[in-house]
């Protein structure tokens, strides 16, 4: 009976969630790059409501994707290069960002 009025509440936005997203504007530079790094791939937040999955490399991009250079603001610098994002790519994109 508990878990389900748990996960009523929890669906319902009643009770925040137990894992929190992790924003760049409250690590420094070399924080965030290190838990791209560690973990190879991370959905960080990026300031408010926004976020973003950043990669350390292109093997955690899908096979047709690839990526572009990441700059995220960060407690210590309003640019911090954390990584890469992975996007399809048009006819007119260029390959090899990477």
């Amino acid at each position: 009976m508990r878990f389900a009025l748990a996960t009523a509440l929890l669906a319902a936005g009643l009770v925040p969630a137990a894992a929190q997203r992790p924003s760049t504007v409250d690590m420094t530079c070399a924080q965030a790059r290190n838990v791209v790094l560690r973990q190879g791939a991370a959905v960080l937040g990026t300031g408010g409501q926004t976020y973003d999955r950043f990669v350390r490399d292109r093997n955690f991009c899908e096979p047709t994707e690839i990526g572009r250079r990441a700059f995220v603001p960060a407690r210590d610098t309003p640019a911090c290069f954390v990584g890469f994002t992975c996007y399809e790519p048009s006819r007119n994109d260029r390959f090899g960002d990477f």
